[in-house]
C-alpha cells in the first residue's frame, strides 16, 4: 500500500515538473543554471558563488534554504523548503529571466530530486560537495541517499544544453561515484577540487598559508575549515565565467557570511548560532571554536537539539558524545520535534553523552530544558564573559515544528539578542 501511494506520488511530482515547464515557457533553456547538492554547505556555497559572480559584474539570481534573489532584490526563502515544488522554481527561473539574470543558481536537495523538481530543468552544471549520513529512514539506506544525489547528475547529462560542467569535491570519500556517473560523456567537462588545492592556489597568488591559517585577516567567513571547501567549490566554478583569482580573492574579502552559519550574535561572552545538524557539522563546529576561539580557562556551552523528530534518530548519541567531548556543559533542548515527544529526543541525545562520560571517565553539566527559548537563557546566565554559547541545529530557520504540522514564529539571533537586552535591564 505505502509503495503504491509513493508510485502515484512520484507520478504526480513528475507531471507537475512537466505541465510547470510548458506553462512558464521552458525558462532554463534562456539562462545558465547550476546546482549546487550534498549534504553540508549547499546554501553557503549558492550564496557565496552568487555573491563572486555580482562582484564579477555577472547578473544573477539564487535560491537556496535561505535567500530568494532575482538581481538586486533580495528575500528570505519562506516557502518552508530548501528546494521548492509545485513548479516554483521554474517561476523562479522564468522572473529571472525576465530579469535578464545571466545566471540561475540553485540548492538542489535528495527529496527535491526523488520528486522530480530538479526534471526538465535544462541545466548547464552540477557542483557536488560531499556527502554525509542524513535522510537516511526517508531513502531507506545510505546507498539510496547517494544514489538519489547521482541521478541529478544524470539529469543533467540529458539537459538540453550543448555543453555541461560538473564540479566534485576530490575529498569526499564517494567522489568516484559521481565521477564515473559522469566521466566519458559526450561535451562534458569535469573538475575536481579540494581544499588543499585551493589554499594552495591562493597561496601561489599572494593570499600565504600564514595567512589563511589565522584567516580573520582575509574573511571571517574563513575562519572555520568547513568553510574552505565551500570557498574551493566557487572558486573552481568560476573559472569556466573567466573570474579572475583578484575578482574572487576581491569577493571573498567583501562577503559576509551567511545568516545561521557559524554566525556571531554576542561578544561577551561569545555566542554562535550555527545550522549543524549532523555529527559531522556539528564536530567541525565545536573543533573551530574550540582551535581559534576558546580562551583558556574559558568553558564551552551548548545549547543542543540534535535532529528533527521522525527521521536520522541514530545520530542522536553521537551528537550527544561529540557534545560531551568538546563542551563543558550541554543543555538538551528542543529542535524541530514534530510528532515526536521532545523528551524522548532529548533523552536518546542524553544517553550518548553519559555513554562518553562514563567510557572517559568525564564530568560535565547537563541540563534538560524543553523550551529552546528557556534553554539559550540559562545558557546565558551559566556563561561567564570567556566562554563560548554554541547554539546549533536552528541557525537562520524562521519556525520551530511541532506535532500536526503546528509551528511556532523563531529567530534564533532575535531570541538571543532579546535574551541578552532582558537579562541586562534586570542587572
Amino acid at each position: 500500500m505505502k509503495k503504491n501511494l509513493i508510485k502515484i506520488l512520484n507520478i504526480y511530482h513528475f507531471f507537475i515538473a512537466y505541465f510547470a515547464n510548458i506553462f512558464y515557457g521552458y525558462p532554463s533553456k534562456k539562462i545558465f543554471v547550476v546546482g549546487v547538492t550534498g549534504t553540508k554547505g549547499k546554501s553557503s556555497t549558492v550564496e557565496l558563488i552568487a555573491h563572486t559572480l555580482r562582484f564579477a559584474g555577472f547578473k544573477v539570481a539564487s535560491l537556496s534554504s535561505i535567500y530568494e534573489t532575482i538581481g538586486n532584490n533580495q528575500k528570505l526563502n519562506t516557502t518552508g523548503y530548501t528546494m521548492p515544488g509545485k513548479g516554483y522554481i521554474f517561476k523562479f527561473l522564468k522572473t529571472a529571466v525576465k530579469n535578464k539574470c545571466q545566471v540561475a543558481v540553485i540548492e538542489v536537495t535528495s527529496l527535491g530530486i526523488t520528486q522530480f523538481r530538479d526534471k526538465f530543468i535544462s541545466w548547464d552544471a552540477g557542483i557536488f560537495m560531499g556527502l554525509h549520513p542524513e535522510h537516511i529512514e526517508a531513502h531507506g539506506s545510505f546507498e539510496k541517499y547517494r544514489d538519489a544525489k547521482i541521478k541529478f547528475f544524470k539529469h543533467i547529462l540529458r539537459s538540453s544544453k550543448k555543453q555541461k560542467y560538473f564540479f566534485i569535491n576530490q575529498e569526499d570519500k564517494n567522489y568516484t561515484y559521481f565521477f564515473n556517473a559522469v566521466d566519458g560523456k559526450r561535451n562534458t567537462e569535469i573538475f575536481l577540487f579540494s581544499k588543499n588545492n585551493f589554499l594552495k592556489e591562493m597561496e601561489e597568488n599572494g593570499w600565504n598559508l600564514q595567512d589563511f591559517e589565522s584567516r580573520e585577516l582575509i574573511a571571517p567567513w574563513l575562519v572555520p575549515d568547513f568553510n574552505l571547501i565551500n570557498a574551493a567549490a566557487t572558486c573552481s566554478f568560476a573559472k569556466i565565467f573567466k573570474i579572475s583569482l583578484d575578482f574572487i580573492k576581491g569577493a571573498f574579502k567583501s562577503f559576509d557570511g551567511v545568516p545561521g552559519r557559524f554566525e556571531f550574535v554576542f561578544q561577551k561572552p561569545l555566542v554562535v548560532v550555527d545550522y549543524a545538524h549532523t555529527p559531522d557539522s556539528l564536530k567541525f563546529l565545536y573543533e573551530t571554536l574550540e582551535k581559534f576561539y576558546k580562551k583558556p580557562n574559558g568553558k564551552m556551552i551548548a545549547v543542543l537539539g540534535s535532529a528533527g523528530g521522525g527521521r536520522d534518530k541514530w545520530k542522536r548519541p553521537v551528537m550527544g558524545q561529540i557534545a560531551a567531548q568538546f563542551c563543558n556543559e550541554v543543555i538538551l533542548t528542543t529542535e524541530d520535534p514534530y510528532d515526536e515527544n521532545p523528551k524522548d529526543i532529548m533523552l536518546e541525545i542524553k544517553k550518548g553523552i553519559e555513554n562518553y562520560l562514563k567510557e572517559n571517565n568525564k564530568e560535565i553539566k547537563v541540563l534538560e530544558i524543553e523550551d529552546r527559548k528557556e534553554a539559550l537563557r540559562q545558557a546565558i546566565l551559566d556563561a561567564d564573559f570567556d566562554d563560548i554559547i554554541a547554539a546549533s541545529g536552528k541557525g537562520s530557520e524562521k519556525s520551530i515544528h511541532f506535532k500536526n504540522n503546528t509551528t511556532i514564529p523563531w529567530d534564533e539571533k532575535e531570541v538571543i539578542l532579546g535574551l541578552f537586552k532582558e537579562l541586562q535591564n534586570k542587572i
